[in-house]
């Protein structure tokens, strides 16, 4: 049994930031495809309710920062970004990410690189990272929204098997070590990991 308080009846909503980092979807050269693919994945993995702050930005390095600082301080207890994580001249999202962040969790990036390997050798080109600001988490995500639910989910077998945990399954326990909101995953979509201790339930 956890000595943790139980849990409200209902999962409690959540607070969570969205942000697409790409100079020409930003001014509308082509349409956004990061912000509607984060949000989908986001609504079938949690059972919380959601209230997404999306945002849709150019590559500016100030910018991204300013934005990742307004989320926390809007009570975003977890942002997501997509975009800008590459090599090119223009990709500064993990720059502007470590600069807003108290605290780096390279883990985060290392495992989406692990992930992505086993699709493309490229994957060792990408450069996310993984910061907390106060109690908010925030993750750099791919810029493709396959890839996106790939890192996120992890990689299952034709029987649904996980084989490769995803990012997400360590996300709500991160959350909760920094006092964030209590996550609940649909475990056939993403089966969040806990120890024991740390796991509340419903009276």
């Amino acid at each position: 049994m956890s000595d943790l308080a139980p849990l409200p009846a209902a999962p409690e909503a959540v607070r969570i930031g969205i942000v697409s980092v790409s100079d020409r979807a930003s001014t509308g050269v082509y349409e956004d495809k990061g912000l509607p693919a984060l949000q989908e994945w986001l609504l079938r993995a949690l059972k919380n309710p959601i209230v997404f702050e999306p945002r849709l930005i150019p590559d500016d390095s100030a910018r991204i920062s300013a934005t990742l600082i307004e989320l926390v301080d809007a009570g975003c207890s977890l942002v997501l970004t997509t975009g800008g994580t590459g090599p090119a001249l223009r990709d500064v999202t993990p720059e502007a990410t470590l600069a807003v962040g108290h605290k780096e969790m390279p883990g985060f990036g290392e495992q989406m690189r692990q992930i992505s390997l086993h699709f493309v050798p490229t994957a060792i080109l990408s450069r996310q990272v993984a910061v907390i600001r106060d109690r908010a988490l925030i993750l750099n995500l791919p810029g493709q929204p396959k890839a996106i639910a790939e890192t996120l989910e992890g990689l299952k077998d034709a029987d649904g098997t996980q084989q490769v945990p995803g990012i997400f399954a360590a996300v709500p326990y991160c959350v909760d070590l920094i006092g964030g909101p209590y996550l609940e995953t649909d475990e056939p979509v993403c089966k969040a990991f806990r120890p024991k201790a740390a796991v509340r339930s419903r009276p």
